[in-house]
């Protein structure tokens, strides 16, 4: 994902700090060396790079660490807390009535991050409606009618029309219901007169309460240029990063943010319209850290329930807790894991398993898990209802048949099996702890042995 490289440089140089209780002048001076070649390396601006490892290596020397925090941690929560001020807060998007304007150069991502946004506010309860007026980009309409659909937002465009400020002042009147209209403009490959122009033209039309400037996290050192343009034409109230999904730097996208003196808004972190977040400073820092994120997790988690429940409606989670764990359960399972996104993105946002524990992984760890998870769901597809609810009973010639069935090897059958057992095994456990004392301590025991990644904060968020 966009800046891994970077958290992982970071968290690299701070582990060379574990063990030590004390931070000498040569230990700061070395790692704000480190943190100044992995800043650099991942497109930050050399200015802002500057202007940051001087304020960490300050204040590391100046201030006082807590009585008995190791240096590890003292140097973590520095860089934690001058990371967040540099990005600064999320951009102000209240949950009301609202007009949005979006602008960026041709391959931004601009038409697919308004369909991401209107889904997103959809599902706080809004009626979002996204308006095309990009005339230049031959599809650009059909690209933001299919997303739109799939998003299952209202939509208007003209492809007839080749008038985009008239289309944006018929689209407000066709549109007029809406609770939050989101006004999608055409690029240009460079920053050219007429795109300006067109820009400006339809901000007097839509008169938005919020103009958003998307960009490729791939920018690099472009960024800053292309963001005091923007914002000197039509002003830039804050950032939408797309693409963080590939292999992008995304330092450049972090430099625009502080060039246009606003905030970052949304996150694009994939190519469906469910693959969005709204940009909370602190989450994202400490996931770039590998302290986890654990609101945007929970987030993930009660969508992805909602989703799976929807699909089968007959289906109640907690029954797990409360009778026998079949495969249908672990069915249920899987497609709820399936629904918050990719294992990798998921990971990061829990405490002690972002950072290190991944780092540690083969690059295709993740893809190979979320294989074996499609490759179950369709051996259980196989099953007989009664093999489902009994997987117990299944002996090797229901085996053999249910590979053939599926097109799997016996051994992936057999490995399926393990897996419920495993699992079941687990559950029984939860089953067992019949009172708040028992739940309490086995809290505690999860907390001692979760891992490292965070800090020794007690995985309760970045600092405890």
């Amino acid at each position: 994902m966009v800046l891994d490289d970077l958290g992982s440089s970071l968290r690299g140089t701070l582990d060379t700090l574990r063990g030590k209780s004390r931070i000498s002048e040569e230990d700061v001076e070395e790692i704000v060396k480190e943190i100044q070649r992995s800043l650099i390396s991942a497109d930050v601006d050399i200015s802002l790079v500057q202007e940051l490892s001087g304020n960490i290596k300050q204040r590391a020397l100046e201030e006082e660490p807590p009585a008995g925090t190791p240096a590890r941690d003292f140097v973590l929560r520095i860089v934690y807390e001058e990371l967040v001020d540099l990005i600064g807060d999320s951009t102000d998007l209240p949950l009301e009535e609202q007009t949005i304007l979006l602008a960026g150069l041709q391959g931004s991502g601009k038409t697919t991050s308004s369909a991401k946004m209107a889904w997103w506010f959809s599902t706080k309860g809004l009626r979002p409606a996204v308006i095309q007026t990009d005339t230049f980009r031959p599809g650009a309409y059909q690209q933001a009618k299919e997303m739109c659909e799939r998003a299952e937002v209202d939509f208007y465009g003209n492809p007839d029309n080749d008038d985009p400020v008239d289309i944006a002042r018929k689209g407000l009147e066709e549109t007029s219901d809406a609770d939050v209209h989101i006004v999608d403009t055409a690029g240009r490959h460079a920053l050219e007169d007429d795109l300006i122009d067109e820009i400006e033209q339809i901000e007097g039309v839509v008169e938005p309460d919020t103009s958003l400037l998307v960009l490729d996290a791939a920018i690099g050192q472009g960024a800053k240029d292309q963001a005091a343009q923007f914002d000197e034409s039509i002003g830039i109230d804050g950032v939408v990063i797309t693409k963080l999904d590939g292999t992008a730097k995304g330092g450049g996208a972090l430099t625009a943010v502080d060039q246009t003196d606003s905030s970052i808004a949304f996150l694009g972190t994939g190519e469906e319209v469910q693959d969005v977040e709204r940009f909370e400073p602190d989450g994202f820092i400490s996931r770039l850290l590998g302290m986890g994120d654990l609101g945007q997790l929970a987030e993930r988690v009660e969508r992805a329930m909602e989703q799976t429940e929807i699909e089968e409606e007959d289906w109640d989670p907690e029954d797990m807790l409360k009778g026998q764990f079949t495969l249908n359960d672990m069915q249920k399972q899987m497609e709820a894991m399936n629904n918050m996104g990719p294992l990798d993105q998921v990971m990061d946002m829990i405490p002690g398993f972002g950072g290190g524990i991944k780092d540690q992984l083969p690059d295709n760890a993740m893809d190979v898990t979320q294989e074996r998870m499609r490759t179950f769901s369709v051996i259980m597809d196989s099953m007989t209802d009664a093999e489902k609810e009994y997987p117990k009973a299944i002996g090797a010639s229901q085996i053999e048949r249910i590979a053939r069935g599926s097109g799997t090897s016996e051994e992936q059958v057999r490995q399926l099996l393990q897996q419920y057992k495993m699992m079941e095994k687990t559950i029984k456990q939860f089953q067992g702890m019949g009172s708040d004392q028992e739940m309490q301590r086995m809290m505690q025991q999860m907390q001692q042995g979760g891992g490292g990644g965070g800090g020794g904060m007690g995985g309760m968020g970045p600092f405890g």
